[in-house]
């Protein structure tokens, strides 16, 4: 799931290299920080945070056939 956020946020943002994610497991599932820079935030987040909440419908798709949870956080 790292992956699949990491390829769409470095698609879409002017800084590929700032794309950072990190992964943590926890008893609620797994959690997924996004960091990227200052000036793509705005570029993942989208009008009305429409892109922001397609990333976490493909999660939350991937995480039900995986049969956990997870959370998208963008930092």
């Amino acid at each position: 799931m790292k992956e699949l956020v990491e390829f769409i946020a470095k698609s879409i943002v002017n800084q590929p290299d700032e794309v950072v994610v990190t992964e943590e497991n926890d008893d609620e599932g797994i959690t997924l920080r996004l960091q990227v820079a200052d000036e793509d935030k705005g570029r993942i987040i989208g009008k009305q945070g429409r892109i922001a909440q397609a990333m976490r419908t493909l999660l939350r798709v991937k995480a039900a056939k995986a049969a956990t949870k997870v959370r998208l956080e963008i930092i």
